[in-house]
């Protein structure tokens, strides 16, 4: 057992073992039908992720549905199979506000997103799908939806450079469109928290979107969404690697810094071509 299971597996999310098999193939035919007839999901790249364990980097949208997230998870599993695992990085503060479906996501793979647990599941030979811009990213507002938004968090290229992996970026299309967030009230809230105002549930929740879609109609604050049927288009880029690797590597700040901006700065590229490409 790997430092972190030994240490922290009375932590929800600090565990590798959650993961069923069973689960996933009972969900394997729900996802199916949303695949192909409610998203229409159209793919490609898949030839890039080699045959050893990768860091898939993807930037997701479309509110706590995040439809292109699971999408990619039913791509991973039909074309790879259940032997191949594949952990998902979800943010510990979900077994906080709803521990029942937390434990539910879990037995898909979700897991902790810390560094300690990113780094137990490459050691275990398993790739490691993360999401940098968290919920900035899936509530980012309609008029960034083509563009890539990791708040400035680093933290997966440091993971890439001490485990010597590489990035295989993950973008995708469409799934903005099923909902459309107007803006953005985090700020305000976060004043008023500091005047005084406690947060909801006692969890700062990072972003306060207001938003229109199913099943509110508008919605204010990070509520769950029903996502629209738009057509979703995601890409598997070419994998990423780095001239160095190692601790001394992901201890230079200028090193990941430039990283960091090297990988930005490609997907947004293939994001705009993903882009032209099927508004053409």
């Amino acid at each position: 057992m790997s430092e972190p299971q030994a240490q922290y597996t009375t932590k929800p999310g600090w565990s590798l073992d959650k993961r069923d098999r069973n689960s996933i193939k009972s969900l394997m035919p729900i996802w199916s039908l949303l695949y192909h007839y409610y998203f229409r999901v159209q793919t490609s790249g898949w030839h890039h992720i080699p045959d050893e364990k990768v860091l898939l980097v993807g930037t997701h949208n479309g509110g706590l549905a995040a439809p292109d997230m699971i999408m990619m998870m039913y791509d991973w599993f039909h074309r790879f199979g259940l032997e191949r695992p594949v952990y998902g990085l979800m943010h510990p503060k979900v077994w906080q506000v709803s521990p029942e479906l937390a434990e539910l996501v879990a037995k898909v793979g979700a897991i902790a997103a810390h560094p300690k647990m990113a780094s137990a599941a490459l050691r275990s030979g398993a790739s490691v799908l993360v999401y940098p811009g968290g919920a900035q990213d899936v509530f980012r507002p309609y008029s960034m939806r083509h563009q890539i938004h990791f708040a400035g968090r680093k933290g997966f290229i440091k993971l890439a450079l001490q485990e010597k992996v590489p990035i295989v970026p993950v973008i995708s299309t469409g799934a903005h469109d099923t909902f459309f967030v107007l803006t953005d009230l985090y700020p305000l809230f976060k004043q008023l928290h500091q005047w005084g105002m406690p947060w909801l549930m006692g969890v700062d929740p990072e972003v306060f979107p207001i938003y229109l879609g199913l099943p509110w109609g508008l919605a204010i604050g990070p509520l769950p969404n029903i996502p629209l049927p738009v057509k979703i288009h995601t890409r598997v880029c070419r994998a990423i690697a780095f001239p160095e690797y190692g601790k001394a590597a992901a201890s230079d700040r200028a090193y990941v810094n430039t990283c960091y901006e090297m990988v930005v700065n490609h997907m947004q590229q293939e994001l705009d071509t993903l882009v032209k490409q099927t508004q053409a």
